[in-house]
């Protein structure tokens, strides 16, 4: 089996090789970066199954990065893991906003970072069996092909994204906790951080346009879809 590519961009060249060296032990395959522009040119020719993405880079920062990343149709669902020392809460929440699937802070357990892009590309490279879904004759979730649509119209979703629309639309109606698509999502590799499932719903239902009403928040409780 060809080994999964993973792009990483830091401007430290010491956490890049650490990252790499770290990942090629794995068996990934790994291209380091320690300037924008030349992540930006391998980007044109490549997708990579993965992104490791520093915050504080000194031509423009990992969020605007993560933003155009999520605007690219050969990129938008490519799982962008963040790697920085902002530690505030408020930067792990923006990114979340702006896209990124998880946020892991410097200095760092390789073994942990390792774990979490095994388990990003687990959840990529194996979605929920069965056919499509359709609901109210809205939205259709294509969970073998990976895919999703509104009216007709694809939309572009990250791979926590549509592991939650699709954790919701299997059992529609029923309310989910916050906890429980936590520990269905993320498990053992869930990151601790209450506004997580907030951030991607609000998300999700951002992307959903005219369909973002499926989803309902049931107070105190957690989340739902239903027509």
């Amino acid at each position: 089996m060809k080994p999964r590519l993973i792009a990483v961009l830091d401007d430290e060249p010491d956490i890049v090789d650490l990252v790499r060296l770290q990942l090629e032990a794995a068996g990934f395959k790994v291209q380091g970066f320690t300037s924008p522009p030349a992540f930006f040119r391998f980007l044109e020719r490549t997708v990579p199954d993965l992104v490791i993405l520093d915050l504080m880079l000194p031509e423009t920062d990992g969020l605007e990065i993560t933003k155009w990343l999520r605007r690219q149709d050969r990129l938008a669902a490519v799982p962008v893991l963040i790697l920085t020392a902002r530690a505030e809460e408020s930067d792990r929440v923006l990114g979340l906003e702006l896209g990124a699937d998880d946020y892991v802070t410097k200095p760092f357990s390789s073994k942990e970072l390792t774990a979490r892009v095994k388990a990003h590309l687990r959840r990529r490279e194996t979605p929920e069996p069965g056919r499509a879904i359709e609901i109210g004759r809205l939205l259709v979730i294509d969970s073998v092909r990976h895919a999703a649509s509104v009216q007709g119209k694809p939309i572009d979703l990250t791979a926590t994204e549509f592991k939650i629309l699709v954790l919701l639309a299997g059992k529609s109606g029923r309310v989910f906790s916050r906890d429980q698509i936590l520990d269905v999502i993320w498990g053992h590799d869930k990151i601790v951080l209450d506004r997580t499932v907030d951030v991607h719903i609000k998300n999700l239902r951002d992307k959903l346009g005219p369909a973002a009403a499926l989803i309902k928040n049931i107070r105190g409780v957690g989340y739902k879809l239903e027509e």
